[in-house]
């Protein structure tokens, strides 16, 4: 997907793989990847978190263009994420078993 972000956030173009449209999607990609890869997209993308919201902010979500969708996914995906590598360090949610989870209800962007 490159240049598919709003051009100022160019720099993360390299963790466009992470922005899906789906919590299913995202759910998936955060037990596929690996630790490395959790925490390189980590580490890339949450120092510009703050950045990110600012740029969003102004938009509603109603209109926002495509490239601020993308983003705002990156940062659906940072959020999914942000357990695995902060708390867990592994993909999976630990001693769940063979739980799993089903997104009942999606963000409405």
């Amino acid at each position: 997907m490159a240049g598919q972000l709003p051009a100022e956030f160019a720099d993360l173009e390299q963790f466009s793989e992470w922005a899906l449209p789906t919590e299913g999607e995202r759910y998936a990609k955060r037990l596929s990847s690996t630790m490395e890869e959790h925490q390189a997209f980590y580490d890339g993308v949450f120092p510009r978190l703050q950045a990110a919201l600012d740029y969003l902010d102004q938009f509603e979500m109603s209109g926002m263009p495509d490239d601020a969708k993308r983003l705002l996914w990156l940062l659906y995906s940072l959020v999914n994420t942000s357990f695995a590598v902060e708390v867990w360090r592994q993909p999976y949610v630990p001693d769940a078993g063979a739980s799993t989870m089903d997104c009942v209800l999606a963000p409405a962007v």
